[in-house]
């Protein structure tokens, strides 16, 4: 692995670290869904129904998330990323400490729910726009030669925010009885984020904006009508981004969501096997995802996103048949297969090709658009989606094996659709070049 400390800006570092805090709060309701939230906002006789409704509303903070992204993305490119930053963070950290407030369905009843799928909706307005704007600053930021590896380096901050909520969130229930967590002690993780948010303000602070940004409001002026100008100057590029969207959401949820999901309620392993298979997996992306970012700048985006994604295709099968085992080391192995190897490149291709797909007057909402119109559709109906074919399958995952390898190989086509893309071909980098 290439020398990476003289290559990543202290930009990327704030941003990464800004990021984790942020996603600690989204990761943190994913495993709530999956094991915690049905007994506790949607209780009844059928557990499966009641696990499909906490799943439901998982997908109520992705169908969120493009209005959010959409918002802040044209509010981004017309005052800058840096301020949108602060804004994605407080909104997703007041969601996550008011949910952790929230009275249960036996308190009062049918409101209970109602504002849990309030508040997530919060939560994805400002996801929306959260990674969008961490990736474009820290690219942004960077030297041309290192573009792709900064821009990759925000879905660090994704693991390290998934490591944390996951590890407190293992924690919490690891020290108390069953009873007394799902009364109140899964509370803490979510009313913890209030410290996270505050760290997350300090530190966001000390980051200027986007040279690039700010270079080109000074010389060009703020572009009016920025939607129809994304459009305009992007054409058939946003469609194909779209497409290039897909693999990162499978191969993110099915895993990090379903997967406890299925372990849980269809293998019956207990739950303690999932969440450190989370763990495990999110913290070999410290490494992974970073040589992902490097190999893209090296070799291009697009064949690393290909190899990604039809990796994730072919090996969805032998994923389940390694978590019907129950076994430990071998669903901890298939963890990391699919949530670590094959997402990570998808992940940081997609970061890296992002960053110099639009113009930068219209990037924001550029990316924001394509991206998570996508992470709406695919990502955040993948966890009912795929528990809704489980049970048409008769508790087998073979339809959901073959929905999700459909999904990545429509990425793969799309990626190879695009036109070839580099920071080295961005106006900025010629000017500084002549």
């Amino acid at each position: 692995m290439p020398q990476q400390t003289a290559r990543i800006k202290f930009p990327t570092l704030a941003s990464t670290v800004g990021t984790a805090l942020e996603w600690y709060d989204f990761s943190l309701y994913g495993t709530a869904a999956a094991l915690v939230l049905p007994k506790v906002f949607f209780p009844g006789e059928d557990s499966a129904l009641g696990v499909l409704s906490s799943l439901a509303t998982f997908a109520v903070g992705f169908l969120a998330r493009p209005v959010g992204g959409i918002v802040i993305g044209l509010l981004g490119d017309r005052f800058g990323r840096r301020q949108m930053l602060f804004v994605t963070l407080l909104l997703m950290s007041a969601s996550s400490v008011l949910i952790g407030c929230l009275p249960s369905y036996d308190t009062i009843g049918i409101l209970a729910p109602v504002l849990l799928v309030l508040l997530r909706v919060f939560q994805g307005l400002g996801a929306g726009g959260e990674y969008a704007g961490a990736m474009l600053l820290s690219a942004e930021h960077a030297t041309v030669h290192h573009r792709g590896l900064n821009a990759s380096i925000a879905s660090v901050g994704n693991a390290i925010g998934s490591v944390v909520a996951t590890a407190i969130y293992f924690l919490v229930q690891a020290l108390m009885s069953d009873a007394a967590f799902l009364s109140w002690g899964w509370r803490i993780p979510f009313l913890l984020s209030f410290v996270l948010a505050l760290a997350g303000f300090l530190i966001r602070l000390r980051v200027t904006d986007s040279p690039e940004f700010t270079t080109a409001v000074r010389t060009e002026g703020v572009t009016t009508n920025r939607f129809v100008e994304m459009f305009r100057l992007s054409g058939r590029r946003i469609p194909l981004a779209m497409l290039m969207s897909i693999a990162p959401n499978v191969l993110s949820y099915l895993p990090s969501v379903y997967a406890l999901t299925y372990l849980s309620s269809t293998v019956g392993a207990p739950t303690w096997i999932g969440l450190v298979g989370i763990i495990i997996a999110n913290l070999l992306k410290l490494i992974t995802i970073p040589t992902a970012g490097w190999l893209s700048d090296k070799f291009g985006g697009k064949p690393i996103m290909i190899i990604g994604s039809i990796a994730g295709a072919v090996l969805f099968y032998p994923f389940f048949f390694m978590l019907d085992t129950g076994t430990p080391v071998v669903v901890w192995a298939a963890l990391v297969m699919i949530f670590t190897l094959c997402c990570d490149m998808s992940l940081a291709s997609q970061a890296s090709m992002l960053s110099v797909l639009f113009p930068v007057k219209v990037r924001y909402t550029s990316v924001t658009f394509s991206r998570e119109i996508i992470g709406a559709i695919v990502g955040g109906t993948l966890p009912l989606v795929a528990a809704s074919l489980t049970g048409l399958g008769d508790g087998k995952p073979w339809l959901v094996c073959v929905y999700c390898g459909v999904l990545c190989l429509l990425c793969a086509a799309g990626t190879a659709a695009l036109p070839k893309v580099s920071a080295h071909d961005l106006p900025e980098a010629q000017a500084a070049r002549s």
